[in-house]
């Protein structure tokens, strides 16, 4: 436990908003609103009154569901330093799963964006005393016994309380311990159960200590364009809280992160530290980067000694410009990134490195910066704050990765049988992800522990690697491979449209593309690993935020893929 006063949650943002008061720390880009840590203070001041009109004691949860945006940090940031429980809600979950999510978690207030609140009646959600709008802060819905609870009712507490005027020596939140619970997020998982994880306020302290004060990616005047939500772990801690807790400044981006969108605002931002899924720079890659070396004379030149680092300079700076030229490396994280890409990125020295971590670790495990960073890893576990260790190693060295430390979360939200399952008796988390950790202690996944595949002798298939291996090839958008009942792998082709539009093909020819990459597969992979048959997937395969598919919806399609 990380007791050090230095290291507390709460007294790490009051000692923020008094040192950074003037610093800009939110903007809601695309707008012209910026809030100051001072700003940002006396919003979080008007929450507390809010919250004490409310009756909301402490450890009552709040629920906060919406895109990124000011509001959204401000309510956040509210709870815990008032010593309630944040209960943040992607907005990308269905209305019947946020219903299910505020009632489970016992929510008394709910902060939500006002498109999303449409698809929700008060009705469903009967422990909820108020609804507040992530847009601008009025009551959207509010029970009788609470309804002279207004914003000007609110504006005259805060005027009677603080004079009117908020300064940075007003800045005081109550003792709130490390071990105190900060949050219960809601899992988004591949496997289609979502779990609340109860999260310690000492497990995003152990991930602010890391990035603040061991590798120091954020600083005082830090720029961050935040595109991943802010409910997903990953963007919480390190876009949000890390930066935040430095005195750096957010770029909130509330629009869906297309590539188009985000270039256009690492241009406008210049961030000094991006936090990325693989996703996305794929893509980039694909669309940037594949063109330029595939075509002559690049990929002539390429073959040549020499003259092959002429090209790969200029690929590397009009890479590092596209991204804002003034960034310190970019970190991966929620997925691991395509073999391919990140083996180019390295051959160009790209300041690129890949992160480990999950929503039950706050969420870093393992991290190394990219100066030090072994390719293909995931980093070693956190120094002083994680450890890692393989359970039942294979003769290769690989089984699960199990972990303990400051990150942990206590378990799940009453759910007493799936904490005991997921935790050994010596008191170490079972990732269910499976990997090796080398002499030097870098950590190296392999896949998930519940998508690894037997091949016809017992082999252990990762689908997840094949899966590398066929989205770099001609007209793939992206795959996934499925075992029928006969145990022969199948895979779904989701197309690249665009490029198979580019060149005229139709839909014959794109099947017999796919029959061609399939040929061009199988030789790099095992003998008990081939693919007997690709199939055109019609649509983009449903994902979580991070954006991981969600396997559970197309395993059931594995043997009719051979059917037709």
């Amino acid at each position: 436990m990380l007791t050090d006063e230095k290291y507390n949650l709460v007294k790490r943002f009051e000692n923020s908003f008094r040192t950074h008061w003037d610093l800009p720390a939110v903007t809601d880009w695309g707008t012209t609103k910026t809030l100051t840590y001072g700003d940002l203070a006396t919003v979080i001041a008007h929450l507390h009154l809010m919250f004490e009109e409310n009756g909301l004691k402490k450890d009552d949860k709040v629920a906060l569901m919406g895109r990124n945006n000011s509001c959204w940090v401000a309510t956040f940031l509210a709870t815990i330093t008032y010593g309630a429980i944040v209960v943040p809600i992607l907005q990308d979950f269905k209305a019947a799963d946020a219903i299910h999510i505020i009632n489970h978690s016992d929510a008394k207030l709910l902060f939500i964006s006002d498109n999303i609140w449409e698809g929700i009646d008060l009705e469903q959600i009967p422990n909820v005393k108020v609804v507040v709008s992530l847009n601008d802060w009025h009551p959207i819905s509010q029970h009788m016994e609470v309804s002279h609870i207004t914003l000007f009712y609110i504006q005259k507490q805060f005027v009677r309380k603080y004079g009117g005027r908020m300064t940075r020596e007003m800045v005081h939140y109550d003792e709130r311990p490390n071990d105190a619970i900060a949050s219960i997020n809601y899992t988004s998982g591949t496997t289609g159960f979502s779990k609340g994880v109860v999260t310690p306020c000492n497990a995003l302290a152990g991930n602010i200590k890391f990035g603040v004060d061991d590798i120091k990616i954020v600083y005082p005047g830090a720029r961050h364009v935040a595109f991943l939500p802010l409910a997903h772990a990953y963007g919480c801690a390190f876009d949000f809280l890390c930066c935040l807790a430095a005195g750096g400044h957010t770029f909130l981006v509330g629009r869906t992160p297309a590539p188009k969108i985000l270039l256009k605002a690492f241009a406008d931002v210049k961030p000094t530290l991006i936090l990325s899924v693989p996703l996305i720079l794929e893509k980039i890659y694909k669309k940037m980067i594949v063109p330029q070396i595939t075509k002559a004379p690049a990929s002539w030149v390429l073959k040549i000694p020499y003259l092959d680092e002429i090209v790969l300079s200029k690929i590397r700076e009009t890479l590092i410009q596209a991204f804002g030229g003034e960034f310190r490396q970019i970190i991966i994280g929620g997925a691991p990134l395509n073999a391919e890409v990140e083996a180019f990125l390295k051959r160009i020295k790209f300041p690129v490195s890949v992160g480990y971590g999950m929503t039950e670790c706050a969420p870093l495990i393992s991290f190394t910066p990219c100066e030090d960073y072994k390719t293909f890893s995931c980093g070693r576990a956190l120094p002083g704050i994680m450890e890692a260790r393989i359970a039942s190693p294979d003769a290769d060295g690989i089984g699960e990765i199990e972990v303990r430390g400051e990150n942990v979360m206590y378990g799940y939200y009453k759910n007493d049988e799936a904490t005991r399952l997921t935790f050994t008796e010596d008191g170490w988390l079972k990732t269910g992800d499976l990997g090796l950790i080398d002499e030097d202690g870098f950590i190296f996944i392999k896949g998930r522990n519940k998508t690894m595949l037997l091949g016809p002798s017992g082999q252990n298939i990762y689908p997840e690697e094949i899966e590398s291996k066929l989205d770099n090839m001609p007209y793939v958008s992206e795959s996934l491979v499925l075992q029928n009942k006969e145990n022969q792998l199948v895979a779904l082709v989701f197309p690249d449209m665009e490029a198979a539009d580019a060149n005229h093909l139709t839909e014959a020819q794109l099947e017999e593309a796919m029959e061609a990459n399939r040929h061009a597969l199988n030789p790099l992979l095992a003998s008990y690993e081939p693919i007997v048959k690709i199939k055109i997937y019609p649509h983009e395969f449903e994902k979580t935020p991070k954006k991981s598919i969600k396997r559970f919806l197309y395993t059931s399609m594995a043997d009719e893929v051979l059917s037709r």
